[in-house]
């Protein structure tokens, strides 16, 4: 039989757009929980310490096809601190802003900090951790740590000038001390109740956030309580990069 008689071999047909999205929609659904148990063991030893070998292990995959969602052990790690910051602005940013701005806002972001910390006291908390690992590495992966805690940092910094705009803070008030001594609170806990087993500490922590809206509030403000309506569903649409 000539070439030119055997019969023709017979074409894939196209995926359908429902086969290509239902294909993407399993690949993220990997990737999701690849990083989700990335975050775990990065909670546990520690962005260093996490290797796509390990992961593969966890996970019960092959290393090829771990690395084929991320191209790099850089990549991962970056990726896990963005999950990280995702779920700290769910806890901590996004139910603050169902109070009013101003002192009953920044009580509660410092509240949630605190119920987030109290947590991660088991944990870990990935800020602290990897600010130990890459304070001196200078790179993507020091680059993508830093501006998560920058940008939190500066709406915890942008509710103290909302609080001294409402006139809950005293006219001299220094927002960037008091931000400051906010943040420093957070540290000293993690570090006396983690690392020193201190105990008491977070109720030393809920002292001092008292005795900082003691010296820097004004005699006209309004109570920092945050035990009013239980805080709704966040949107997702404002960010702790945007101004609220």
């Amino acid at each position: 039989m000539a070439i030119t008689e055997l019969p023709a071999k017979a074409s894939r047909a196209p995926a359908t757009g429902s086969a290509v999205a239902k294909s993407q929609q399993k690949g993220q659904q990997t990737k999701a929980a690849i990083v989700d148990a990335a975050l775990g063991l990065a909670t546990q030893i520690g962005l260093e310490g996490l290797s796509i070998g390990a992961l593969a292990e966890v996970m019960r995959m092959s290393k090829s096809g771990v690395f084929a969602h991320f191209g790099s052990r850089e990549e991962l790690q970056i990726s896990v601190i963005r999950e990280y910051h995702v779920r700290f602005e769910e806890e901590v940013f996004f139910p603050a802003l169902q109070q009013p701005r101003g002192l009953p806002r920044l009580a509660a972001l410092f509240h949630n900090w605190m119920k987030r910390t109290s947590l991660e006291i088991d944990s870990g908390c990935l800020y602290i951790s990897g600010a130990v690992e890459f304070d001196d590495r200078p790179g993507p992966v020091r680059d993508a740590l830093a501006g998560s805690v920058r940008t939190w940092l500066a709406a915890m910094y942008r509710a103290v000038v909302q609080a001294k705009e409402a006139g809950h803070l005293r006219p001299d008030a220094d927002e960037h001390q008091m931000a400051f001594e906010i943040h420093g609170l957070i540290l000293a806990l993690h570090y006396e109740a983690r690392f020193l087993k201190t105990p008491g500490s977070m109720d030393r922590a809920h002292t001092g956030f008292a005795n900082i809206l003691a010296r820097y509030g004004s005699d006209a403000a309004a109570p920092a309580s945050t035990s009013s309506a239980s805080p709704k569903k966040a949107s997702g649409k404002a960010s702790a990069s945007k101004p609220v």
